[in-house]
């Protein structure tokens, strides 16, 4: 699924990643999932950028139409669904903060900043879906569970085979997921 080589990102890689945000990636250090259809869509990014600035968004979601399907589920209220649940269920809010645990280790192994911040609201809220899908991309499904089921939610579109992978989990994998205002 995500078991692709990590690697660092070619002339033409920057240049791909360059045209799907409108402008020149800065500090990328990788390309951390490319879709199955072969574009780079996450890049892992230096926690301070060539010029100096901090940079704590580690994996940076770039594919234009996995950013699109971010914002349609966040417009349909799925952030602030999962937020509810961080507040009512333990074992969730547990494997969310271990999520962010291991997304600031792997970025102060790069650089500290000097800041327990990560990005997406981790450890306690759901503030931003393109991080949260990123990092689970970036990483493989377990490693967020939050970011595990948005990546589920956006594969129920016709990004699942293309953009996303075949064998990602379903929605229906996971029961928790209130999926009523994501479609």
């Amino acid at each position: 699924m995500t078991d692709q080589a990590h690697r660092q990102p070619s002339q033409e890689d920057l240049a791909a990643v360059a045209a799907q945000l409108g402008r020149e990636p800065r500090g990328v250090l990788e390309i951390s999932y490319r879709t199955p259809d072969g574009a780079p869509a996450v890049v892992k990014t230096a926690p301070r950028l060539p010029d100096g600035t901090p940079f704590p968004t580690l994996f940076y979601l770039t594919d234009p139409r996995l950013t699109a399907e971010a914002s349609r589920l966040e417009s349909a209220g799925v952030m602030r669904s999962m937020s509810q649940r961080l507040l009512t269920d333990a074992e969730l809010a547990a494997r969310y903060r271990d999520a962010h645990l291991s997304y600031l280790a792997e970025r102060d192994e790069i650089e500290s900043l000097g800041t327990d911040f990560t990005g997406g609201g981790m450890p306690d809220r759901v503030k931003c879906l393109h991080v949260l899908i990123a990092h689970s991309l970036a990483k493989g499904p377990g490693a967020n569970p939050l970011g595990d089921e948005a990546v589920a939610l956006a594969a129920e579109s016709s990004l699942r085979g293309t953009a996303l992978p075949a064998d990602w989990p379903r929605a229906a994998d996971f029961p928790d997921l209130d999926v009523e205002g994501s479609s």
